[in-house]
């Protein structure tokens, strides 16, 4: 199995800016791998909620994680800054995959990246429901 390369910067089209907090290491004095899927879950939610389109308290549709996935590629570690990129590499009818990366703050390369797919769910029953035309222009525009 080939290694999977780091993304470059300019493959992402939104930022989410983080400090790292001591918490974050582990035993091994680098953030833990479970940090960089709260990461993940804190970027593509701050998109949505900014974007006026996930209502946290009653808005529906809502979205659920179906899939994540994460390959590292340099150690982060306390103290220091972290960017994470977001862009939408997949629109489906009721499913989005974004691909994300994790940047210490000005590197070129990624430290890590990964996927994060979302499905659109009706709040009350939890069953897949198409995206809200308001909600496919703006993802679309992620792409």
């Amino acid at each position: 199995m080939s290694r999977p390369q780091p993304p470059l910067r300019a493959a992402f089209r939104r930022w989410h800016d983080l400090t790292l907090r001591w918490a974050d290491n582990d035993a091994y004095g680098h953030v833990n791998n479970t940090v960089y899927y709260q990461w993940f879950d804190s970027a593509v939610n701050d998109f949505l909620v900014s974007e006026g389109l996930l209502d946290i308290v009653a808005g529906d549709p809502i979205c659920l994680v179906v899939g994540t996935s994460c390959n590292y590629f340099a150690p982060l570690s306390f103290p220091g800054d972290v960017e994470v990129g977001l862009k939408v590499a997949e629109l489906g009818r009721s499913s989005v995959r974004y691909d994300v990366g994790v940047f210490a703050k000005g590197a070129e390369e990624a430290a890590a990246a990964g996927t994060f797919i979302h499905v659109a769910v009706s709040r009350a029953e939890r069953r897949p429901v198409p995206w809200p035309d308001t909600w496919k222009a703006v993802l679309a525009g992620l792409s």
